[in-house]
């Protein structure tokens, strides 16, 4: 008996995954697995669950599978993609799987002009719970693994977990900062050197639209990377980020946003035994415009203090405070900016061209060999043969400028197979 019940829903999904998507049924590659999919609740579960909404090119797609329950009240999802991505490195080498520009040896390594590598560690796993309207809103649980690791080696981490009630999200997740429509697609997981992308665990408020516009605000633990003057050290942070946006959107996937982010960052003057604040902000200008039906625009431009881990090729590399020469630290500034294009030929294949650069300034008195700043030039293309299998190839052009004007740089040649479920 349980077999032949089993073996219904299945049939079930089959008929579900099969059958012509409509408005007002599931789409064509959801498989349910168990639950009533004619429900009227879950026509509009499922439609969050498959939304776009805010998410970047690298965010998997909607899951395959779907538990559905009776009362139309809850819809769980499991997805995830494998990814897998062969690399050849040329006219100078970056000794890493993900394109770090600030990695490049300067000046070049004539030991180190080619490279072969080959990973699988950015394939994902995900669970996304919806939930039906409720009195305080509609609910979403939302747990994100990777297998990345550091030397080679796989390991299950976490990437992204969250939970949105109406408005409110709370957990680990892209910072309110960070733009994902508008970022680069890439193969590259760690793309553009100017883009900002940092996750960080939150709590944040998205407003409802109002005739095009929104806002949000949020709280965010902070991540901060010091380089430590003679007499200072770095301490735990005592104040969060506050960043928040403004954004119009118009037609289904343009927009244009204006970003800012606070920082008071923590450290300890070892002389005075006494602790201290350096105060950090950013701005960003951040866009993604259809120009016309197979044409678009995506890009962003940044500049603030203290920014640094918030910004691809300055993250972790202690650029957040240094040494002003008198004893305490202080925010350099920094801009980050990345401008590309994107062409859609038909529904399986587009491709694209960005071009992005990191800067660091007010930082010469750390030695002549300190990073100055990066660019990082790309061109992909990408295509979906059938159903959710994707392939994709892509070029990559970077260099490093040292403050005392030495450069170095490094080509890349990428191959992806990915098949999402």
């Amino acid at each position: 008996m349980k077999v032949k019940l089993l073996s219904a829903m299945l049939m079930a999904g089959v008929l579900v995954a099969t059958a012509t998507e409509r408005a007002d049924s599931l789409p064509d590659r959801a498989i349910v697995l168990s639950g009533d999919p004619t429900h009227p609740n879950h026509v509009e579960n499922v439609a969050e669950m498959y939304s776009r909404a805010n998410l970047a090119f690298e965010d998997p797609a909607a899951p395959r599978f779907l538990f559905l329950d009776k009362q139309g009240k809850v819809a769980l999802g499991i997805g995830g993609y494998l990814k897998a991505v062969g690399m050849y490195d040329f006219d100078g080498a970056i000794n890493n799987d993900e394109f770090l520009t600030n990695l490049i040896p300067v000046p070049n390594d004539p030991a180190q002009r080619q490279r072969f590598g080959a990973t699988a560690n950015r394939s994902t796993i995900f669970l996304k719970l919806v939930t039906s309207e409720t009195p305080v809103g509609r609910i979403i649980v939302y747990m994100q693994t990777d297998f990345g690791g550091d030397g080679g080696k796989y390991g299950m981490r976490l990437k992204q977990a969250y939970v949105s009630v109406g408005h409110v999200t709370l957990g680990k997740a892209r910072s309110t900062f960070a733009d994902g429509p508008a970022m680069a697609p890439t193969i590259d997981d760690q793309g553009p050197s100017g883009q900002v992308s940092a996750k960080q665990m939150l709590v944040q408020y998205i407003s409802s639209p109002y005739g095009g516009f929104r806002w949000a605000a949020a709280v965010e633990l902070p991540s901060a990377s010091y380089t430590e003057g003679p007499h200072t050290e770095s301490i735990s942070q005592r104040f969060p980020d506050i960043p928040v946006y403004v954004q119009y959107g118009w037609g289904s996937n343009s927009h244009i946003r204006a970003s800012a982010i606070l920082r008071e960052l923590s450290y300890r003057n070892l002389e005075t035994s006494k602790n201290h604040f350096a105060t950090g902000w950013g701005v960003q200008l951040s866009a993604v415009a259809d120009l016309t039906d197979a044409l678009r625009f995506f890009g962003h431009y940044t500049y603030g203090k203290g920014i640094g881990n918030y910004i691809n090729d300055l993250s972790g590399e202690g650029f957040d405070l240094v040494p002003d020469g008198l004893g305490k630290l202080h925010a350099p500034a920094q801009t980050g900016w990345t401008a590309g294009l994107q062409y859609t030929f038909n529904s399986h294949f587009f491709a694209s061209a960005s071009y992005s650069r990191a800067q660091l300034y007010d930082c010469g008195d750390l030695g002549g060999d300190t990073y100055r700043y990066g660019q990082y030039v790309v061109a992909n293309a990408f295509y979906n043969p059938w159903g959710d299998l994707r392939i994709g190839l892509e070029y990559l052009h970077g260099n490093r400028t040292n403050y005392d004007g030495d450069s170095g740089k490094a080509n890349r040649l990428m191959a992806m197979l990915q098949y999402s479920f």
